[in-house]
């Protein structure tokens, strides 16, 4: 009976151990930037589109706030206002690198032990302007600004490269930062 039990166990250890390897990992066929300038990406950044997930649903005026924490890694502050409650929400987090600094492949916890793939897949490596962002799989995808609006060229060629890569861009939500649903 204890060889049963521990058969048991450790198929138990090997399956949340590959699922939590599998939440910080790298969707196929996506690389993460090298050349990466941490200092570089700090500060706030405009969500301009994302595929739909719940942590998000409803949000307008969504925006990433990252700094330095005391420990070397960074803080990620999320916002957005909930157009449905007329409020403010905000969550967050903690994020280290799953490799080197130089590499844009970041591991990112809002929950406790847990850590999610935070995917760098095409940076404006000039001016650190906008990003694709995308998540360990292909249900998760972000296009960031350092503006609330981003050249449409830009949007497209960002999109294509998604598009690219197999994920669903025909359902990215854009979103809506004018000030009118919210107080600022």
């Amino acid at each position: 009976m204890q060889q049963g039990k521990n058969a048991v166990s450790t198929g138990i250890i090997f399956a949340l151990s590959l699922f939590l390897f599998s939440c910080t990992s790298v969707p196929e066929g996506v690389q993460p930037v090298s050349g990466f300038d941490k200092s570089r990406y700090l500060g706030t950044w405009y969500e301009i589109a994302r595929l739909d997930h719940s942590f998000e649903r409803g949000l307008e005026q969504v925006t990433a706030s990252y700094s330095l924490r005391e420990d070397g890694g960074i803080t990620v502050i999320n916002k957005g206002f909930n157009v449905e409650e007329g409020e403010w929400t905000s969550a967050e987090g903690k994020a280290y690198f799953v490799e080197s600094e130089n590499i844009g492949h970041l591991k990112v916890s809002f929950f406790g032990p847990f850590y999610s793939s935070y995917v760098i897949a095409n940076l404006d490596k000039e001016n650190y302007d906008y990003a694709l962002i995308t998540g360990y799989n292909k249900e998760y995808l972000w296009i960031l600004s350092r503006t609330p609006e981003l050249e449409q060229g830009i949007v497209e060629r960002l999109v294509e490269q998604a598009k690219g890569y197999g994920f669903a861009t025909d359902e990215l939500i854009y979103v809506d930062h004018s000030p009118n649903n919210a107080e600022l």
